[in-house]
């Protein structure tokens, strides 16, 4: 009885010691899980940040493009209306240079007028 009482308890022992040891697995494992689950908060905090800051991107991006959009139009605005000065500006001096061609042409017709008269009032002072 006693041989078979000293097998029992070396038996009750290696039980005992592969309880200890699987305690200690399993208080390792849950470690290892705890740390796990706190890196996965982790990462999706991080995701969910990214995510804002992709969303807040986007909206600037959408922003700057109606922005720009807006600029493109004034742009084009402009562009018409300098497009209708400049047709005006042509015109103008356009007529402007067919002015001055008139005058130097009055000028002339009166240079000969004056001539003509000098010459007239020269020939009746003679007679």
């Amino acid at each position: 009885l006693q041989k078979e009482l000293l097998k029992y308890k070396q038996e009750a022992r290696n039980l005992q010691g592969i309880k200890d040891a699987l305690q200690q697995r399993l208080i390792q494992q849950d470690a290892s899980v705890l740390q796990l689950k706190q890196e996965l908060l982790r990462a999706n905090m991080d995701k969910e940040e990214l995510h804002n800051q992709n969303v807040d991107l986007q909206r600037k991006v959408e922003e700057r493009n109606r922005l720009l959009a807006e600029y493109k139009k004034e742009l084009c605005q402009k562009d018409r209306h300098l497009q209708q000065h400049q047709t005006k500006l042509d015109e103008t001096l356009r007529q402007l240079s067919e002015a001055s061609y008139q005058q130097v042409d009055l000028e002339r017709e009166l240079e000969h007028k004056e001539a003509l008269l000098a010459h007239c009032m020269k020939r009746e002072a003679e007679e």
